[in-house]
């Protein structure tokens, strides 16, 4: 039996042990003690529990499997739905690498989905927003089973998943960022919340940086097809989010944060997309982390946490 296969089952009988646990009212009686050291606990019975659904299938690609991995509530509590796309710079996603801080989070009251999208050297540029939105569908269609609040969902990304929440966000309604999976359910958002995110790519090299931004092999060269981004200005136009705004164009707020010594990202490409969104009346936050690098401890601290709480709970629908 493969490792993979392994998780699967121990995670389902974990689950299920932890579910039937959690609905035991009282069926076994109180147990006495006899031990006079005893320390006896009463515990919020109340207080809400997580479970976690791995690798959840949301969709086929050809014959190419695209997963989420879902951090829900117990009970029959529906909670707010994160949808977060981990940064991989468009290359195959390691969607386990901010688990652990996206479990801090959802503790907060939250949902969280980390979506899989397709890398971009299986498919370039659109297939991540395609993909994305089929996934906010699916989460929809599926909210019963995963107590997911339908009236509110967010988009959440990081460095390139930054970029896919971004254009996610503010391309909903078009059809040429789409395909036809589960159109009866929406895949809007209430809002966004972009880490470190790329937007304009023909900008990239223009600052310093530890990654190459211009050759076909490069992260924004794969994005657009494995071509010279410098020569294919009008494909960097296409994938950039700013091309999609206007002053008439509604889009959900957005929350932006970026270090101002990113040597990855450059701090420029998040100053570029919050003047765009002052020059089109738009809201958004944005805040600079001093002395911060691409992806640092200060993003996942709890005053930063702090800030996105206050954020999402502002675009909160009521029920």
């Amino acid at each position: 039996m493969c490792t993979k296969q392994l998780l699967t089952i121990v995670s389902f009988f974990i689950a299920s042990y932890v579910v039937m646990a959690q609905n035991n009212e009282h069926r076994v009686p109180p147990a006495t003690v006899s031990n006079t050291e005893v320390q006896i606990l009463e515990i919020d019975r109340n207080k809400r529990g997580f479970t976690y659904a791995n690798d959840v299938v949301y969709v086929q690609r050809d014959t190419l499997d695209l997963h989420l991995q879902i951090i829900y509530s117990r009970g029959n509590l529906a909670l707010p739905c994160i949808v977060y796309i981990q940064g991989s710079a468009w290359f195959k996603q390691n969607v386990h690498g901010n688990l652990p801080q996206m479990m801090d989070f959802a503790r907060r009251g939250y949902a969280i989905a980390i979506v899989e999208y397709r890398p971009s050297t299986v498919a370039p540029f659109p297939a991540q927003i395609i993909d994305t939105r089929a996934a906010i569908r699916f989460l929809r269609k599926n909210a019963g089973k995963y107590n997911l609040d339908v009236n509110n969902f967010f988009l959440w990304g990081d460095s390139s998943g930054g970029h896919t929440a971004v254009f996610t966000g503010i391309t909903a309604g078009m059809p040429e960022f789409s395909d036809y999976t589960l159109l009866e359910f929406s895949d809007s958002v209430n809002a966004i919340v972009d880490y470190y995110g790329p937007t304009d790519v023909s900008k990239m090299s223009e600052y310093p940086s530890i990654f190459d931004h211009v050759q076909p092999q490069s992260p924004e060269g794969m994005l657009l097809g494995g071509v010279n981004v410098l020569e294919n200005k009008d494909k960097a136009k296409a994938a950039n989010p700013m091309t999609y705004l206007s002053e008439s164009k509604k889009i959900p707020p957005i929350l932006i944060a970026h270090g101002d010594v990113d040597a990855l990202v450059h701090f420029s490409q998040s100053d570029m997309l919050a003047n765009k969104l002052q020059a089109t009346g738009k809201v958004f936050e944005f805040y600079k982390l001093n002395g911060a690098d691409h992806g640092t401890t200060e993003f996942w601290s709890k005053e930063m946490f702090n800030l996105v709480e206050a954020f999402l709970m502002k675009y909160t629908r009521e029920n």
